[in-house]
């Protein structure tokens, strides 16, 4: 096993020596030097198993143990998710935790809608002002209808859309946590991903999963999801660096080999008779034949 590493902080680990970690099996984190300890996160307090070497291979004087968070990576196969392991992340959001994963528009920070302490953190990773509404995932058109009054005509939109790269701004029902909704609207923003990790981890939760894109606000520049324009498609980063960026503040990282685009959503608001889109991202051109 190599030694790169041993005795630094997990923050200044590599993405590559973090996936070498967790790809290691219980066997060969518990063979000397190695133990394994349970390490609560300091973003929501779910369990964390985080390697440390406390000795080192060449002599049994003990090394540095400043260890900080770093979250747990999961490899998963982007067209036949393991059960397995998207029952361990089903785990983890019910205990609160927040996780940075692939959609079928750019990836998102998430949580269980559920999670109120996780939601908050949520919304302070992304330096929300408390009217910025939340949009969240549903696995179909009839569970979007418990979240949100659909009308008619919303209904019959929806049904040719999804599932697909479209936010629907809707009222909302009184399932939806105020965290999330527009506070004056009374509305929300859902959506319907066409992405079969997406669907297999809402179909375990079973309840709706926030999606908020991995966009993490600097202090020179700051948008929120409905205003991403040019500058920010600038800004994206490789797979790598938007791990490595953001494996300080989530608890999981699901990685299925997908590199980050900026091909946003389309958003359609459909509160009223007239459907509207309020912004063109992918499949607007569907979109604007009829409405």
């Amino acid at each position: 096993m190599s030694q790169a590493g041993f005795g630094e902080p997990l923050r200044s680990w590599s993405l590559t020596q973090k996936k070498q970690w967790c790809s290691l099996s219980h066997e060969q984190l518990t063979k000397p030097p190695g133990v394994i300890v349970l390490f609560s996160s300091p973003i929501t307090n779910y369990p964390l198993p985080i390697p440390l070497l406390l000795f080192s291979c060449q002599c049994q004087n003990p090394i540095s143990t400043s260890a900080s968070f770093m979250a747990k990576i999961f490899p998963i196969h982007p067209d036949n998710p393991q059960n397995r392991r998207i029952e361990e992340i089903k785990l983890a959001l019910l205990n609160g935790a927040i996780m940075l994963y692939p959609t079928d528009t750019v990836y998102a920070i998430g949580c269980d809608l559920n999670a109120k302490s996780a939601v908050e953190k949520v919304r302070h990773i992304k330096q929300l002002a408390n009217d910025k509404p939340l949009t969240f995932l549903c696995p179909s058109l009839s569970n979007v209808s418990t979240y949100a009054f659909v009308s008619d005509t919303a209904y019959r939109i929806m049904k040719r859309l999804i599932p697909g790269p479209y936010t629907f701004l809707l009222p909302a029902t009184k399932l939806v946590p105020r965290l999330v909704q527009n506070p004056k609207r009374k509305t929300t923003g859902i959506r319907v991903p066409n992405h079969p990790v997406c669907l297999a981890l809402l179909e375990a939760l079973g309840n709706p999963i926030i999606s908020t894109s991995a966009h993490v606000p600097t202090n020179d520049y700051d948008i929120d999801d409905e205003e991403i324009d040019d500058k920010y498609k600038q800004q994206i980063l490789s797979q790598v660096e938007l791990f490595d960026r953001l494996d300080k503040v989530v608890d999981i990282i699901i990685d299925t080999g997908e590199e980050p685009t900026d091909e946003v959503s389309t958003i359609l608001d459909l509160t009223t008779d007239e459907p509207l889109i309020t912004r063109r991202g992918l499949g607007w051109e569907a979109v604007a034949a009829w409405v």
